[in-house]
């Protein structure tokens, strides 16, 4: 053999070691982007497992009754109901009333996000048999099902997901977060001890009254006595302001906050909630919580006045008109002009005008979106 064939050689050889190095450091890079892949997808997994999951709604119970051309609008939104209960204990969803009743759309092309907070006084058809009641009582008769089915009847909505938190999340949340700032009157800060004494006594608390009036961080306690009052201005419409102040603060303080930082929001928030919501979904709406915009929220009725009821209603809210009020809600939410309400809510509509009493002129406060000033008398829902 040559000596030119020997030098070859030793240069084959010498570079299929050079080869085998290199595919060796290749094979190792993969192995570990796929183990830092498998922890990553274990670590989703135990974090959504803490979640109180129930599975899909049966949509044949949700009462989505809305036309082909409707649906086609509202499949470019997703719409979630969220529902705060009123059952003072934690781990409990299935029934209770629900404090605090919200539906949040969110525009899948723009992000943008609009929160309504539904008055939970609301004189509307809550169940199948097309009683008029107060719209909280829909989740103590049919659970979330029951909740969301009377949304969708009375609202010509098509919602099938739902969020249920209990007094517990709000707390935790916030304190997790390190706080948020919320702007504080003096009338507030002296109805806020009433609250948190109450929730001291009843949930084991030991939380403390705000100093004073004025801008401040506040605790999960105070935050949460923050949402429930309804005292100190505004009744239950201001007490719902309150309630979407703090969901605005905890948003924009989550969307700054780092990995650790909500990483201990998950492990203090997805015990205390119950969804509907699958894995992929919420992995899906989490993947693109840094584009999302909060960029209104409102209560509704938009039009509106209250009444005493017989019975063991008492106070209601009372829509002026609720046909008048869908048609308004659908504009505001997904930007449709001379919405056509169905049947069923011009049904209901009807029933609650001859119930009540009550029809358009006798609105006593207007908060409608695409009019000027909110206007108000004196009577609200007490």
């Amino acid at each position: 053999m040559s000596t030119s064939s020997n030098n070859r050689n030793r240069k084959r050889k010498k570079m299929t070691r050079r080869q085998r190095r290199k595919r060796k450091l290749i094979l190792f890079i993969v192995e570990v982007l796929v183990i830092l892949i498998l922890l990553a997808a274990l670590f989703v997994i135990i974090k959504l497992n803490k979640l109180n999951n129930t599975g899909d709604l049966d949509e044949d119970k949700l009462n989505i009754n809305i036309d082909a051309k409707t649906q086609e609008l509202l499949d470019g939104y997703t719409n979630i109901a969220l529902f705060g209960i009123d059952n003072r204990s934690t781990g409990k969803y299935e029934s209770g009333n629900s404090d605090c009743i919200m539906i949040a759309s969110i525009n899948n092309d723009t992000k943008e996000v609009r929160l309504i907070s539904v008055y939970r006084d609301s004189f509307l058809a809550v169940d199948d048999d097309d009683d008029l009641r107060k719209l909280n009582a829909a989740y103590a008769k049919g659970g979330p099902t029951g909740a969301v089915a009377a949304l969708n009847k009375n609202l010509d909505l098509d919602i099938k997901e739902y969020v249920a938190v209990d007094f517990n999340a709000v707390m935790e949340v916030v304190d997790a977060l390190g706080g948020i700032e919320l702007d504080i009157s003096s009338k507030e800060a002296e109805t806020m001890k009433i609250y948190i004494n109450e929730m001291n006594e009843v949930m084991g608390t030991n939380g403390t009254a705000v100093s004073g009036p004025g801008l401040q961080t506040v605790n999960g306690i105070q935050a949460l006595a923050y949402c429930r009052d309804r005292y100190s201005g505004g009744d239950d419409y201001g007490r719902t302001e309150r309630q979407r102040t703090v969901i605005s603060k905890i948003v924009e303080k989550a969307k700054a906050a780092s990995l650790p930082t909500l990483n201990k929001v998950i492990d203090k928030l997805f015990p205390d909630i119950s969804t509907s919501l699958s894995s992929s979904e919420i992995l899906g709406l989490a993947a693109g919580i840094k584009d999302y915009e909060l960029a209104d929220t409102q209560g509704w009725p938009f039009q509106l006045t209250t009444e005493r009821m017989g019975g063991k209603l008492g106070d209601v809210v009372v829509p002026t008109d609720l046909e008048t009020n869908v048609n308004l809600l659908h504009q505001y939410l997904f930007d449709v002009e001379d919405y056509e309400t169905t049947q069923t809510v011009k049904n209901i509509s009807k029933s609650v005008i001859n119930e009540s009493g009550k029809t358009a002129s006798d609105t006593v406060r207007d908060t409608n979106p695409f009019t000027a000033e909110d206007t108000e008398a004196d009577t609200q829902t007490q």
